[in-house]
């Protein structure tokens, strides 16, 4: 059980597997269940499998397993967080011991958000050769045993899938068994994890010799073949893209491009030029696979981190396609998953630092529009959990209000929807200001808001009613209606629509007089729900059959 609990606290931690024997003699174990997700995969449009270019975030940080190996959380002052997950399709953690099982705090973050999570088998050096010789060399049961148990250890922790990354040279032997490695676990993978995934980093060519190709080629085409996908190493020119690209075909998006962020070898670009790296990759319409984004944690420090992190991402966001989400309920207090102190219901119930990923809420939008708009986490101030959400900009002179978009959505509009939202105005001009939220639609003649008779709103723009008190069987569920509490505001809409499709959720701030002047504001979000009002008075269901084991009381 040495590997399940820390030696100092007795906490349970998260684990990774060394060497074959680990990886073969593995089995489901009572004390290792701390590390079974707990979060199922959330959906989202567009899914995996659209033609669209995806974006892979590969997670290497100085060996991996630091504290986010605390399954229960630990006192972490700024520890490093990844929230852009609307930006992203794809969510590997790297280490580099042979089974690397993700930690389970980032699997439930990542799944509450949409991304499925990949770990990470690898082989290095002489050692790494060892391994492959042992259980590619042989017969097929010596690599058929492998592929099932990586298959089993997914499904069983339930993340979803493999990075398949050797990184020493192969005899005869092993090469030639190794795309039908690959194809076996890869079938494995599908039928035990549902949209699992098995992608192959490019290292190894078909003779057996570890050359980085930078590239889909006919030296490596075998094992692409073979899998779900390539990621390619960091040093490609254009003229690997486009090879890449001719030799893909219909599979260009399985072709993940490899973009070291540390910039280490010959690279387009990294640190906060990455977006050249990116436009290139996506001119071919290929995939890109992000390496070391924590370079913004590791290199600029942790002191500035949210403020740089938004910085990065906002740079590469034009080249990030975003995801909608297509199902209700929607309720998020925005909280990242650490902060400085822990808040309930407004009021700071606990001070000090905390780190817990697996207690992050679903994260928005992040819109930056220089100057004008910026989105970004408040550590100092929440409604639940460790921070809210800070939407800070300026209505130009002549306009009445801004719109913040914070989800997009896609999805049928339920025929009548409830809405909550607290919020905190801050600076100057707040008496000035009211906010509100806008839903909009899809373009679409069916689309009438209230009954058949009402006008199409003009282009599909909803201002949900205020609602002053909510009707009486959902008193307990919208308490919340037209009250504040620790300076929060709390406010409940309610919007009737008729055959239409969600289309965004956006922050309204508007002023209540004409102004010629320029408006600045800064709104704090503390919580937002999109309710379908169908479903809300349904009780939720009991649980059952509740069984606790291990107790020690400390």
């Amino acid at each position: 059980t040495a590997r399940y609990f820390d030696t100092k606290t007795t906490e349970p931690i998260s684990f990774f597997l060394s060497g074959l024997e680990e990886l073969l003699s593995w089995k489901p174990d009572s004390d290792g269940d701390f590390n079974i997700s707990a979060v199922p995969l959330a959906k989202r449009q567009p899914p995996l499998h659209s033609q669209r270019p995806r974006t892979l975030v590969c997670h290497d940080m100085r060996g991996g397993y630091l504290d986010d190996r605390f399954i229960q959380g630990s006192a972490t002052r700024n520890p490093y967080v990844f929230y852009h997950w609307r930006y992203i399709d794809i969510f590997v953690y790297f280490s580099h011991h042979t089974v690397t099982i993700p930690p389970v705090c980032w699997t439930n973050a990542a799944h509450r958000n949409g991304v499925p999570v990949l770990g990470t088998f690898i082989t290095e050096s002489t050692d790494g050769g060892k391994i492959c010789e042992a259980f590619l060399a042989g017969g097929e049961e010596a690599y058929r045993a492998v592929s099932e148990q990586l298959a089993r250890i997914a499904q069983h922790y339930r993340f979803d899938g493999w990075l398949i990354n050797l990184e020493n040279v192969l005899s005869a032997a092993a090469v030639r068994n190794l795309p039908h490695f690959l194809r076996h676990l890869t079938a494995q993978v599908h039928s035990a994890v549902p949209g699992g995934l098995v992608i192959w980093y490019d290292s190894i060519v078909q003779n057996g010799l570890l050359q980085w190709q930078n590239e889909l080629n006919g030296e490596n085409r075998v094992f692409f073949d073979a899998c779900d996908g390539l990621f390619t190493n960091y040093n490609w020119k254009q003229e690997n893209l486009e090879r890449s690209r001719e030799l893909a075909g219909p599979r260009r998006t399985d072709v993940y491009v490899g973009v070291d962020v540390f910039g280490r070898g010959e690279v387009i670009g990294s640190g906060f030029d990455t977006n050249k790296s990116l436009r290139l990759i996506r001119q071919y319409g290929l995939s890109a696979a992000i390496f070391a984004p924590g370079w913004v944690y590791e290199h600029l420090g942790e002191e500035n981190f949210l403020q740089n992190e938004n910085k990065f991402w906002g740079l590469l966001a034009e080249y990030l396609p975003t995801h909608s989400i297509c199902t209700l309920p929607l309720a998020t207090s925005f909280s990242l998953g650490m902060g400085n102190s822990r808040f309930l219901d407004g009021k700071e119930e606990e001070a000090g630092p905390w780190y817990d990923l697996s207690v992050q809420e679903i994260q928005p939008l992040y819109p930056e529009h220089e100057g004008r708009l910026s989105t970004s986490c408040c550590l100092q101030d929440a409604w639940c959990g460790g921070s809210s959400l800070r939407v800070q900009g300026i209505i130009p002179s002549g306009k009445e209000h801004v719109a913040t978009r914070l989800f997009s959505f896609q999805m049928p509009a339920p025929p009548k929807l409830f809405l909550t939202l607290r919020y905190k105005l801050e600076g100057p001009h707040a008496d000035e200001l009211s906010v509100g939220l806008e839903l909009t639609t899809w373009d679409s003649s069916t689309c009438h808001e209230g009954n058949m008779t009402s006008l199409p709103e003009p282009n599909g723009r909803h201002h949900p009613r205020f609602l002053p008190a909510p009707p009486p069987s959902l008193a307990k569920l919208l308490a919340v209606c037209n009250h504040s509490s620790n300076g929060w505001t709390s406010r409940c809409y309610e919007l009737d629509l008729q055959g239409c499709s969600l289309r965004d959720l956006s922050l309204l701030v508007s002023r209540h007089q004409h102004s010629p002047q320029e408006t600045s504001f800064t709104c704090l979000l503390g919580e937002v729900r999109v309710l379908d009002a169908a479903s809300t008075g349904v009780s939720p269901p009991q649980v059952q059959n509740l069984a606790a084991s291990q107790f020690w009381w400390q």
